[in-house]
């Protein structure tokens, strides 16, 4: 495998992530940041594809809980995904990374739609695949859509990068003891409902044997530790592994 583990691979962001200091929207510096880090990954050689949530715009969920149709306000946050999608692409385009993305809702004028073997072909090529719009329905998060888009892409891990180094017992920001597990087993976190990604997720990584590579994207250089297996991260995967 190209980095001596993997050869290819799917990196989950989450909306927020692209935020930084702000309280929402986003950040062209730390879009940037994180730019140079997706590209410092896949110039060893890592073939490597991206969903990004839409928290920091519009959360789909939310809008729900506060009396919007869920379905409409789904398809909302969809489009947020497609707006960070597009920012995630010019930063990366500037570094010199040859980069397209896809959108589950078609849009022509801005993005290809999602044609799994055009999907391949630019991996192949060493271009980055952003996948947008989860999975193009209601009712489905961008977890689901980024646990579809690497089995579709048959994709040797999914790498979720968030706010925290891993998985806990607990919730670390509040509780001081809390433990972090080093592996776990898909069905451990489904049955013990452990908030590393929604359930259906986790189902369709476990069914597809994609291991879920939990790490911290605010450390700054934390890819590539977790690439060459020097971070600190939680992996879920199948239970003797």
């Amino acid at each position: 495998m190209a980095n001596g583990r993997y050869r290819r691979v799917l990196l989950k962001l989450s909306g927020e992530v692209l935020m930084g200091d702000q309280p929402f929207g986003i950040d062209p510096d730390t879009v940037a940041r994180v730019a140079a880090e997706v590209k410092a990954a896949k110039d060893t050689g890592l073939e490597l594809c991206l969903v990004i949530g839409g928290g920091n715009i519009f959360r789909g969920m939310a809008g729900a809980a506060k009396g919007m149709d869920r379905a409409q306000a789904d398809y909302m946050g969809m489009l947020a995904t497609v707006m960070n999608a597009l920012a995630m692409q010019n930063a990366l385009e500037q570094l010199g990374v040859q980069t397209r993305v896809q959108s589950a809702i078609e849009m022509d004028k801005v993005c290809e739609p999602v044609i799994r073997r055009r999907a391949e072909r630019h991996l192949e090529k060493g271009r980055i695949v952003i996948f947008a719009a989860g999975v193009g329905a209601p009712y489905f998060t961008t977890d689901s859509g980024a646990a579809l888009r690497a089995a579709e892409m048959k994709c040797d891990a999914l790498l979720k990068g968030t706010s925290v180094d891993g998985v806990y017992d607990a919730d670390p920001k509040k509780v001081v003891t809390a433990k972090r597990y080093q592996t776990l087993s898909y069905d451990r976190v489904l049955s013990d409902n452990l908030k590393v990604m929604d359930a259906s997720a986790v189902a369709l990584c476990r069914d597809n044997a994609i291991p879920i590579v939990v790490f911290s994207i605010r450390e700054q250089g934390n890819i590539l530790k977790v690439l060459d297996q020097s971070g600190t991260f939680t992996v879920v995967q199948q239970e003797g592994n």
